[in-house]
């Protein structure tokens, strides 16, 4: 089964097909629009995907040899809701008419299950953490579509607080990168940041986020390599010392992370030291991509999932949950 994926969630538009013998084409075009406003608008992102999306999937199909798919899947949430309606109503139109079936995609799922396109890729069960701009949760994935959330963030994201340090420096956006990328080059000790641990196996990151503000106004600020030290190892303390709290209480060596910070250096590095079974995505699939939708709808088509064209877009949508029907 040759599956085709569709991706709009945000600022990313993406297609890519996905087969039994894994990814036969990956294509994703990254929205310039809003680098000039510091971060994502809604609108320009939507009419982005209005202009790109035809040529994407057009070409995905042909770097992958087929005319047609054997399925359609397509995220239907979560995200900007009319970024995410593009894709789901290109999705559904192709899908009546090749004639076959469809899926719509819960997009965490997607980075729940990225690690599966990896040549080591994990067996269930396993542990997840998904960690971008929007969300940064713990789960106990039990097999495709049995998720138990064991942590969430009660604030920030993860993704949003390096997008708000990378602000308060002048560093641009997307934030994420330019952070990662300076923090090699300064000393993680040099300024002293708190680890927020509030409850059991939750997150939180505003408190961290306002630690860094007050440094920044400070007369002993340091430079911006230090301080995007010192806010990474403080980020990666907490994510690594929550993860390694869910193993023990699930009793799971397996772990798998996805979502935009899942490229992050540092977080890599802290999981691969954990002494856990860590499975690591490919960076370029961390950020938002039609691989990881592909590979989730077709897993749950072999399932003998189908979904009605009635299936509606959803800005907010825990994958605990079915999909939502007009």
């Amino acid at each position: 089964m040759n599956v085709l994926g569709v991706e709009t969630s945000c600022d990313e538009t993406a297609a890519a097909v996905v087969g039994p013998d894994g990814v036969l084409s990956d294509l994703f075009y990254g929205q310039t629009v809003h680098e000039r406003f510091g971060g994502v608008v809604p609108e320009y992102a939507a009419r982005a995907h209005i202009e790109k999306v035809g040529a994407t999937v057009v070409e995905a199909l042909a770097r992958a040899g087929i005319e047609r798919p054997d399925a359609v899947a397509a995220t239907a949430g979560p995200g900007l809701i009319g970024a995410v309606i593009v894709g789901l109503c290109v999705g559904k139109a192709l899908a009546l008419g090749w004639g076959v079936p469809f899926i719509g995609v819960n997009h965490l799922e997607g980075h729940l299950l990225s690690s599966l396109l990896e040549p080591r890729a994990p067996e269930f069960p396993f542990l997840a953490l998904v960690v971008s701009g929007g969300h940064t949760t713990l789960y106990r994935c039990d097999g495709v579509g049995e998720y138990t959330v064991l942590g969430e963030t009660l604030d920030d994201a993860a993704g949003e607080a390096f997008d708000k340090v990378a602000r308060m420096l002048d560093l641009g956006y997307p934030g994420g990168p330019t952070v990662d990328r300076l923090a090699a080059l300064g000393d993680p000790n040099s300024v002293k940041l708190p680890r927020p641990m509030p409850g059991e196996l939750s997150f939180s990151f505003s408190g961290l986020k306002t630690a860094v503000r007050t440094h920044v106004l400070s007369s002993a600020r340091r430079s911006n390599e230090d301080i995007c030290a010192s806010f990474q190892a403080a980020v990666v303390d907490c994510l690594v010392t929550r993860v390694r709290q869910a193993a023990h209480r699930e009793r799971l060596e397996r772990v798998v992370i996805g979502g935009g910070v899942a490229a992050n250096r540092g977080l890599r590095e802290g999981l691969l030291k954990s002494g856990l079974d860590v499975y690591l995505p490919t960076p370029s699939r961390c950020t938002d991509n039609a691989a990881m939708i592909a590979v989730a709808g077709r897993l749950r088509l072999l399932k003998g999932q189908r979904d009605p064209m009635s299936v509606v877009a959803r800005p907010v949508w825990s994958v605990t949950q079915g999909v939502e029907l007009a």
